[in-house]
C-alpha cells in the first residue's frame, strides 16, 4: 500500500486540480466562461487561444481581473506566479490578452509552459494599443457592473499586492 501512494496522490491531485489536469491535456482554457454582457455588440473582438470563439473585449463583465501580457516581456513572467496564486483561490475570475506574440501557437505554447489556466484572448494586430497603452504588462480590475475601477501599469510584485488590490478594488474577499 506505501507503495501506491504516490501514484494515488498524483491520480487525486491529477482530478481534482484544474490546473495540473489542463496542463496534461495540452489545451488552453476556453473562452466560454468569460462572463459577458450581451448587449454589448460593437467593439473590438478578439480571438481566444482556445482557436474556438472570439470575445468582445467591451462586452467583458466583472468582477474580473484583465492582464495584459506577452510571453516575451520579462516582467509579465515575473508575475504570472502571482496569478496562478490567485486563480487557485477560485474567487474571481481572471482574463489574459497576449500582445506582440509572433503567432498563435507561440501564445498557445507559452500559457501551456506556464500552465496558466484562466481564459486567455490574442490580439494578432495590436489593436488593444488604443485601450491598454503602448507597454505591458498591464492588469485592469472591471467591477460588476462593468466599469474599470482600478489600472496597474506595470508589475505587479507580489501575490499579497494582487489580493490585496482584487478585495479594495473589486469588493472580493480572498
Amino acid at each position: 500500500m506505501k507503495r501506491n501512494l504516490p501514484l494515488i496522490f498524483i491520480t487525486l491531485l491529477a482530478i481534482l486540480s484544474p490546473s495540473v489536469a489542463h496542463a496534461s491535456t495540452g489545451t488552453v482554457a476556453s473562452c466560454s466562461s468569460i462572463a459577458r454582457n450581451k448587449s454589448i455588440v460593437k467593439g473590438i473582438l478578439l480571438p481566444c487561444l482556445d482557436n474556438k470563439s472570439k470575445v468582445l473585449y467591451q462586452s467583458i463583465k466583472g468582477p474580473v481581473v484583465v492582464n495584459v501580457f506577452g510571453s516575451w516581456c520579462e516582467p509579465c513572467n515575473q508575475e504570472i506566479p502571482h496569478f496562478l496564486e490567485l486563480q487557485a483561490l477560485h474567487k474571481v475570475a481572471i482574463v489574459g490578452i497576449d500582445v506582440e506574440e509572433r503567432n498563435m501557437q507561440a501564445g498557445r505554447d507559452f500559457v501551456l509552459k506556464k500552465k496558466m489556466t484562466w481564459p486567455i484572448l490574442f490580439d494578432v494586430t495590436s489593436v488593444t494599443r488604443g485601450i491598454f497603452g503602448l507597454g505591458v504588462p498591464v492588469t485592469w480590475f472591471i467591477d460588476a457592473n462593468g466599469k474599470v475601477v482600478y489600472k496597474q501599469i506595470g508589475v505587479i510584485t507580489s501575490t499579497a499586492q494582487l489580493k490585496s488590490e482584487v478585495t479594495k478594488y473589486l469588493k472580493v474577499k480572498l
